[in-house]
């Protein structure tokens, strides 16, 4: 059977460059078969990654795929390989085995074909501390010069809620502004992919809700989210879907309502009877209730059906409970 006879009988496509650079049968194959498996649709593509430090292995051949347009929160403790695998992806680290495709680009790529690239994506890192002596506008101002389509400076500035803050140095600022002005950085290039590293450390409630506010119009305007969170609450309010990745290994890739089994899981159903707290596991709530409801005609004191929440999902992945 030749070359292109058995492309077409494997299903699959090709271009005449394959013929010419892998000219062996064996060659040809598994060439094909990982151009079909890496997604054209997909902002971030990846598999069978890995990275060592020497005996140390940080990541152990994980795949993953976040899809154009989602949230995707990537949770796990630390030391889980979580932000190895981020660093990955933003071209910090170099990958020591894996394919790894960003916006359908290698992000080791070195040389004037990686500034393209950059464009393209915004970065929120943990903690910087660049640009200290110059003021919020100049900073926000100065950044927006490196992009080729940068967001209006005075809109960003309002969007992460700096207005009052305009004319500050970016080191006057307190903890929670400056991951604001971290935030207005990270944004300010209008990104396809934008990722967020633990993006409302340091917020109160009220500034990470107007957070959440804007991270819901940057999804509505098209934009990739990869979001690294220790706020459990924070994945559930804004991700589409979460991983989760312990010990450099993804565990479980699902939706936060039905990671874990969390969907399925018993829920657990409380009430007040003779000044006693009572409480039971059931997978059918709805028929408990009823039950109770006979019993205490229609008037359940203190009722309460809860099912597991993400954040007691994730800790028993991780080994945290039990």
């Amino acid at each position: 059977m030749s070359d292109i006879s058995l492309a077409f009988a494997l299903g699959l496509s090709f271009t005449w460059t394959h013929r010419i650079i892998l000219p062996n049968k064996l060659s040809i194959y598994y060439q094909l078969r990982q151009d079909v498996a890496m997604s054209v649709n997909a902002a971030i593509e990846v598999r069978g990654l890995s990275k060592k430090y020497g005996a140390k292995t940080a990541v152990d051949g994980i795949d993953l795929t976040v899809e154009r347009g989602e949230i995707f929160a990537l949770l796990g403790p630390n030391g889980a390989g979580k932000t190895t695998t981020v660093e990955i992806l933003e071209g910090y680290r170099k990958a020591s085995s894996g394919d790894v495709r960003v916006l359908g680009f290698d992000p080791a790529t070195k040389g004037n074909a990686v500034q393209r690239w950059r464009n393209q994506i915004g970065i929120v890192l943990q903690s910087t501390s660049d640009a200290a002596d110059l003021s919020v506008l100049e900073t926000i101002s100065h950044y927006a010069n490196y992009y080729e389509n940068p967001r209006d400076v005075e809109q960003v500035i309002d969007e992460v809620g700096l207005r009052g803050k305009v004319n500050a140095k970016a080191r006057e600022l307190s903890g929670g502004q400056r991951r604001r002005l971290d935030v207005a950085l990270g944004i300010i290039g209008s990104p396809e992919l934008l990722f967020l590293d633990e993006p409302t450390t340091g917020f109160d409630p009220e500034a990470r809700r107007s957070f959440w506010e804007l991270i819901r119009v940057l999804k509505a305007e098209g934009t990739t989210i990869l979001l690294t969170t220790h706020y459990l609450d924070e994945a559930q309010a804004l991700a589409d879907r979460v991983g989760v990745i312990n010990n450099g290994k993804i565990l479980e890739i699902a939706t936060p309502q039905t990671l874990g089994g969390r969907n399925h899981a018993p829920a657990k159903v409380t009430w007040l009877e003779n000044g006693v707290t009572n409480q039971i596991h059931t997978q059918d709530p709805t028929a408990e209730v009823l039950k109770l409801s006979q019993r205490f005609n229609g008037q359940i004191p203190e009722l309460e059906v809860l099912r597991p929440n993400l954040e007691e999902i994730y800790l028993k992945m991780i080994g945290e409970i039990r």
